[in-house]
């Protein structure tokens, strides 16, 4: 007679893999290279995560093609985000 363990399936590991998941992972990966070549502490996936939450995922893909397509991954991702105001001409 075999042990009831040797019946009963293995479950199997929920995977928490999403599309935003992959793009922050992207973004942390790209920017963590050039923060700790500049000597400044990397980016965690939960600041990434508070840094990213207003943003819709489609637009995240517009901001990874924008950001890789310039010079400065990095400059760009961050005046993207920011952008500084540019004033209006007055009437």
């Amino acid at each position: 007679m075999k042990h009831i363990q040797v019946h009963l399936k293995t479950p199997q590991q929920r995977v928490r893999a999403t599309e935003r998941g992959e793009l922050m992972e992207h973004f942390c990966e790209r920017l963590n290279a050039q923060r700790l070549r500049d000597n400044y502490p990397p980016i965690s996936m939960a600041h990434m995560g508070k840094i990213l939450e207003g943003i819709p995922t489609k637009d995240l893909y517009y901001l990874k093609r924008v950001c890789g397509d310039s010079k400065n991954f990095s400059k760009k991702f961050w005046w993207e985000l920011k952008p500084r105001d540019i004033e209006e001409p007055k009437r």
